[in-house]
This record gives C-alpha cells, sequence and structure tokens, in this order.
C-alpha cells in the first residue's frame, strides 16, 4: 500500500476543505461547471470519473473467471453477501438510521436523496482496492482475481436492477433511462476501454510493460478521485457548513454495514471449512464498496448537489481506516479461525 493510498482519508479531509472554500469563494466558476451537463450526465465529472475507474478496471483479468471452481465455497460465500446481503442490508440501516432514527436532525427535503446514496454505495462490490487489502491478509491471490472479475461481469448485469429494485421500495423514483445510461458510461464502456488497453499492451511488451503501465495510471486514478470531491464539495459546501454532524450521522449505517458484512463472510467461510487465506479477502470483498461507481451513479442520477451525491463521498471518507481495521481483525483473529477448522477435520 502506497503513502499515498494509507494517508487517502487526510488526503479526502484536505479535499472538503479545498472544495468548500473553492466553492465558497469562487461560486461563479463552480456554477459554470455544474451547467455543462448533457442527459443530465456532468462531462467533467464524467471525465474525472473514467480517470478514476477505467485504471483500476485494467488490472482485471477476465480471464481468472476459469478459477472460479478452485475456492468454490469462499466465491459462493462472497456472492451470497456482495449481491443477495449487502444491498439490503444496507436499505435496511438506511430506512432505520436516516429515515426514522437520524431523521430530526437531517434536513427533511434530503432524507430520501442520503437513502438512495447509500443504496447506491452498497449495491456493488470494490474492484480495485481489494487487492491491497488481500494482500495485507496474506490472501490468495488467485481467488482474490478471480472472485473480483466475477463480481464485475455480474456487476454489469445486476447493478441496475439491485438499484431500481431498492429505490422502488424506498419509494423513490427510478430514473430508468439515467440509470441505464449510468450502467452504459461508467460498469460497460470503462470495462470494455480497459480490457482493449491491458490486451494491447500485453501484445506489445507483455507483463512487465502492463505492470508499468499500471503504476504509471494508480496515481492518475487516485488524483482523479481527489478532483472529483473537490468538485463535489464546492457545490455541498454551504449545506455542510450549515449541517456538520451530517457527515458524522451517515458514516453511521456505513460503518455498522461494514462489520456486518465482513463479519458474516468471515463466520461463513469458517463454516464452510474454507482456508483463512481464502476467508481473508471474502470478508474484505463482502465489505467493501466500489464507491467510484456510486459517486459516478449519484451525480448521474440525483445532481451534483444532492444528498446521495454526499452520502457516496462520505463512503470514500471512511474507506480507508475501516477497511484497515477490518484488516487487522483478520490477521489477528488467524489463530481462532484456524483452530475451528482442525476441530472439524
Amino acid at each position: 500500500m502506497s503513502l499515498f493510498e494509507r494517508y487517502l482519508t487526510l488526503w479526502v479531509f484536505l479535499c472538503i476543505i479545498a472544495g468548500i472554500a473553492l466553492g465558497h469563494f469562487l461560486p461563479g466558476l463552480f456554477g459554470a461547471i455544474s451547467a455543462m451537463e448533457v442527459a443530465r450526465v456532468n462531462l467533467p465529472v464524467a471525465l474525472l470519473i473514467w480517470l478514476m475507474i477505467i485504471p483500476m478496471l485494467v488490472k482485471i483479468d477476465f480471464a481468472a473467471l476459469s478459477q472460479v471452481t478452485r475456492h468454490w465455497r469462499g466465491i459462493g460465500v462472497t456472492l451470497f453477501i456482495n449481491w443477495a446481503v449487502k444491498p439490503f442490508s444496507m436499505a435496511l440501516l438506511g430506512w432505520f438510521f436516516v429515515g426514522y432514527l437520524f431523521r430530526p436532525w437531517l434536513p427533511a427535503g434530503q432524507i430520501d436523496s442520503y437513502i438512495a446514496g447509500l443504496i447506491l454505495l452498497a449495491a456493488a462490490p470494490c474492484t480495485a482496492m481489494v487487492f491491497v487489502w488481500s494482500n495485507l491478509t496474506r490472501g490468495e491471490p488467485h481467488f482474490t482475481l478471480s472472485q473480483v472479475a466475477l463480481n464485475d461481469a455480474i456487476m454489469i448485469v445486476a447493478f441496475a436492477p439491485i438499484v431500481a429494485l431498492l429505490l422502488g421500495l424506498s419509494a423513490i423514483t427510478v430514473p430508468w433511462e439515467t440509470l441505464l445510461l449510468s450502467v452504459a458510461l461508467y460498469i460497460v464502456v470503462p470495462v470494455i476501454v480497459a480490457q482493449v488497453i491491458r490486451r494491447v499492451k500485453l501484445a506489445s511488451g507483455g507483463e512487465a510493460a502492463l505492470q508499468k503501465l499500471l503504476k504509471t495510471l494508480q496515481p492518475l486514478s487516485l488524483l482523479a478521485l481527489l478532483a472529483t470531491l473537490v468538485l463535489l464539495f464546492a457545490f455541498q459546501g454551504q449545506q455542510i457548513l450549515a449541517q456538520p454532524a451530517v457527515i458524522a450521522l451517515l458514516a453511521v449505517p456505513i460503518l455498522i454495514q461494514v462489520y456486518f458484512n465482513s463479519g458474516l463472510a468471515y463466520l461463513l467461510n469458517r463454516w464452510a471449512g474454507e482456508q483463512h487465506c481464502v476467508a481473508g479477502p471474502s470478508a474484505l470483498i463482502g465489505a467493501s464498496n466500489f464507491f467510484e461507481l456510486a459517486v459516478a451513479a449519484a451525480i448521474s442520477l440525483f445532481g451534483l448537489n444532492s444528498g446521495a451525491a454526499l452520502a457516496t463521498v462520505v463512503g470514500v471518507l471512511i474507506e480507508v481506516p475501516v477497511m484497515l481495521s477490518v484488516v487487522w481483525i483478520v490477521n489477528n483473529s488467524r489463530h481462532w479461525y484456524e483452530s475451528g477448522l482442525k476441530a472439524k477435520s
């Protein structure tokens, strides 16, 4: 994990400060940026999202799908958590905390939008940072690669229906055209572009050339993320200054769902008799979110100034520290985990 990635939360905080300050002192500039839209897609943000997502997807080798049966129990557990538990548990937590418990302390007009942002955040599993978390837990690399490739393939067809279902259950109007456009722009197109880049690079220079390219692209991806956050907070600044507790309140359901889903995946892998080197990354993949996609979809569906966009940004804010804490739990419980496997054998 690079120094830049390790302190991502610090950079996010600095972007919050910079965004709020720029939005306050240069409202005309950011008003003009806000107006640069085509079919509800903000063009500067779309460009930054592509710069953010495509380098991450270049890492994914879809040929790894041929290996999914090697660790079928871990694959099964992770798929269950990612697609049958996590989006729905987040929706329930959003309805309870944001829609009921915290309602008196949140802006009344943004309640539904906050819930929508939380749903978007949990509706797709993480793609890139998972490789960092897996490495920190000494996870099985072939399992991690095949699981991420499988999740990305499923995400192309499952993201829109799950989001639409949960938004509908939340009585939030689903703009189907915008939702499908978001899937095309932020999942299908980046996957195709990334795989073309990957194949061209492997054909011209092999694995060494690909790794060299990835080292160049990774900082670009993170810088695009931070630039996107500056834009978001430039538009959200007045709302945040008026109610700074909003971020803390939105973080509560996100934190609960991370620990709940990672713990459930970890325990299910132990019950199924899977090795610790698979259970660790399974728990982390089960808990983490594809926040880049969530931010992009929230902006497209609800706008730069929406509570949905703010809710997804809170996910970015707490991603690194909370996932590092899950890594610590997984590593320090290895003896307990493996003693349970020996008892079963």
